[in-house]
Formats: structure tokens, C-alpha cells, sequence
């Protein structure tokens, strides 16, 4: 909410010092909301990740007080792409035959392009909603970064060289800002209307498109690399590699039936266990005192209606039998074998019936 009220106070800004006020307001509280994001590593990383690195932090480094020298895994990838998108912005600024150097809302200083930072601003919210797609999915490799003695987080160089493929993703992105900043130059130039094509078009090559009908191609992300939240390997489906999986998998289930064991042992689980007891007890007893059926009897269950159990569901045995259901597995597997009283339930679920 406070972003929207920064924004629609920049609809009324009147000066370019205003306007740098907004701005500054409204990214103290964006980067606010990224302030305690959890950051994730592979779990046999955890002992050699530092405390500060799991949650994003402040976007200012308190080596310097800017963004710069970061001090975390995710800051140092922003500073990392930040720079790439600032090439491409230069590089598209040179080609319009702009002088990136000349800047309009970032002040000019020494040793920085002020223009090509004027318009990388457009494309930065999609930097980011890449890494923010990225750290909410993936987990960081503790390989991946280095801490240097003053405590600056710095990539490693194959992980740079990774991430350097993005390039191409945030120049097709900034293109079209870069030509809406030359037109918009050129037109303050002049008072005549322009004619005929108006603006070259050299980095888009929108121009070109609307003679041949052409819609403008597809953009595509570079593809997030999925690793193991187990061990930090490469996976292809899965958050887990099969090894890490298999242990993920055990150790669940020694949790589960250790709280299944605890859960058991309550007044309320013993309560109704025990009235299920006495009503099975009752069961058993009205059977015995009733006339037994002559069939089936031991020899036609093993020979007969067992095997065919397992045609049927176990939800089925479970259901007709007034079983629970790891009960009517063992059932259905032959591991338990049922009171007398069910053999008839269950030869007429296997579509067995009395020899005439």
C-alpha cells in the first residue's frame, strides 16, 4: 500500500527532485518486504552457511552503506545482473546514438554511465521477480559463493559465467525503453510533426515486424537449474535426488510412526480402541452361540477366497469387514488371516459362492 501511494503521488511531481524522493521512499519500503525472505541451502551446506545468510538482509551493505559489496548470496547475484542490465543498456544507448553518460534522473558522477542507469530502471523489477521466482523454489549451493575477510559475498567464477547467460534475456528486455528514451529526445527537438516511418527502430526491429505482419518473438527466462535439497546435486524432477530422497522417505516414516506410537497411547485413542475391542469381543460371541454355516470353512478360505482378494481394494475389505485399513492389507496379503465370521463377507467379494 505504501508503494501505491508513492505511485500516485508521482503522478503529480512537478520536479525532478521530487520525483528522486518518491523513488527512494518507495524503494526503502520494496526492499523492506524483502528484508526477512528465508534463503535456502542444500541441508548438508547448513553447517558451513553463515547465520546472515539465511534471509535475504538489508539491500544496503553495512561495508559501505549501498548496495554495493554485498554481504549476501541473493544481494550479490541483484549486484551481479544489476551490472549485466547495465551493459545492455549502455550498449543500447551507443547504438541510438545516445551518450550514456548523460544522465537525466541519476546525477552524474565519475566512473558511472548515468543514462544507461536511467534505463535500466525500467527492466530491474523483472531482475528481480527472477531471482525472487528463483530463491522461493530453489535452494542456494554454499559452492557457489565465497566470503571474503571484510565479509563481502562474492560469486565464484563458474557461477558468474552462469549467470552472464542472462545477459542476452535482459538486453532484449531493455531495448525497447532504450528506443522510447532516444524517440522521446528526439521529438523534444523538434516542433514538426515527424512523417512517414518517424523513429528508427534498430534494436527491436518493431519497424521491420509491422511491414511483415509479424508478431515479436517469444522471450524466454533462463531456465532455473534444479538441485537437491538434500546434498545440492543437479536434479531433473523432484526436489530431491534419489538418494537423498530414499533418506528423506525414512526418515519421515520413523517420524510418522513415532508420533502414530505417541498418538496411540492417549486417553481418547485407548478409549476407543478399547470399545472397538468389546464390540469385535461381541461379535465373536454371537457367532459362536449362533448355528455355524457349514461353508466356507479353512480349507476353501487358503484354497479359495484368499487368493482372490487380491482383485479387490483394500478400502473394499476394509469397509465390509469393519476393518481398519493396514488390518485389510494384511488381509488381502495373506501376512493376517480374518475370524471365521468374515470368510463368508469375503468369498462374496471374490465372486465365490457355495459348492450345491
Amino acid at each position: 500500500m505504501a508503494i501505491v501511494a508513492f505511485r500516485h503521488e508521482l503522478e503529480v511531481a512537478d520536479t525532478l527532485s521530487t520525483v528522486r524522493l518518491l523513488e527512494s521512499q518507495a524503494a526503502a519500503a520494496y526492499w523492506a518486504a524483502w528484508r526477512t525472505l528465508p534463503i535456502t541451502f542444500p541441508r548438508k551446506d547448513l553447517p558451513r552457511v553463515a547465520k546472515h545468510w539465511l534471509s535475504f538482509g538489508t539491500r544496503k551493505s553495512p561495508l559501505t552503506g549501498s548496495p554495493r559489496l554485498a554481504v549476501t548470496p541473493p544481494g550479490a547475484i541483484l549486484n551481479y545482473c544489476y551490472a549485466l542490465l547495465e551493459s545492455e543498456a549502455r550498449l543500447a544507448a551507443a547504438a541510438l546514438g545516445l551518450d550514456p553518460g548523460m544522465g537525466m534522473l541519476h546525477v552524474d558522477t565519475p566512473n558511472r554511465d548515468s543514462l544507461a542507469c536511467d534505463i535500466m530502471e525500467a527492466v530491474r523489477p523483472s531482475v528481480d521477480a527472477w531471482l525472487l521466482n528463483w530463491i522461493t523454489r530453489e535452494p542456494l549451493r554454499r559452492s557457489d559463493f565465497f566470503e571474503d575477510r571484510n565479509g563481502n559475498c562474492r560469486l565464484i567464477r563458474t557461477f558468474a559465467a552462469s549467470l552472464s547467460e542472462t545477459a542476452p534475456t535482459w538486453g532484449r528486455l531493455v531495448a525497447p525503453w532504450a528506443e522510447y528514451v532516444a524517440h522521446s529526445l528526439r521529438a523534444s527537438r523538434t516542433s514538426r510533426p515527424l512523417v512517414g516511418r518517424g523513429f528508427s527502430t534498430p534494436l527491436t526491429q518493431a519497424h521491420r515486424r509491422k511491414a511483415k505482419s509479424a508478431l515479436p518473438p517469444d522471450l524466454k527466462m533462463l531456465k532455473i537449474e534444479r538441485i537437491c535439497h538434500g546434498c545440492g546435486a543437479r536434479t531433473r524432477v523432484g526436489s530431491n535426488c534419489p538418494k537423498c530422497g530414499r533418506e528423506i522417505s525414512r526418515d519421515k516414516l520413523i517420524e510418522h510412526a513415532k508420533a502414530g506410537r505417541m498418538a496411540a497411547l492417549r486417553p481418547e485413542a485407548r478409549r476407543k480402541h478399547s470399545e472397538t475391542q468389546r464390540k469385535h469381543e461381541a461379535a465373536k460371541r454371537a457367532w459362536r452361540l449362533a448355528q455355524r454355516p457349514n461353508w466356507p470353512d479353512e480349507k476353501t478360505y487358503v484354497r479359495q477366497i484368499q487368493p482372490r482378494l487380491g482383485s479387490v481394494t483394500i478400502s473394499t475389505i476394509s469397509s465390509t469387514l469393519g476393518v481398519c485399513e493396514s488390518y485389510a492389507a494384511d488381509i488381502r496379503a495373506g501376512r493376517h488371516r480374518p475370524h471365521p465370521r468374515h470368510w463368508e463377507a469375503l468369498a462374496r467379494l471374490g465372486n465365490i459362492t457355495a459348492p450345491e
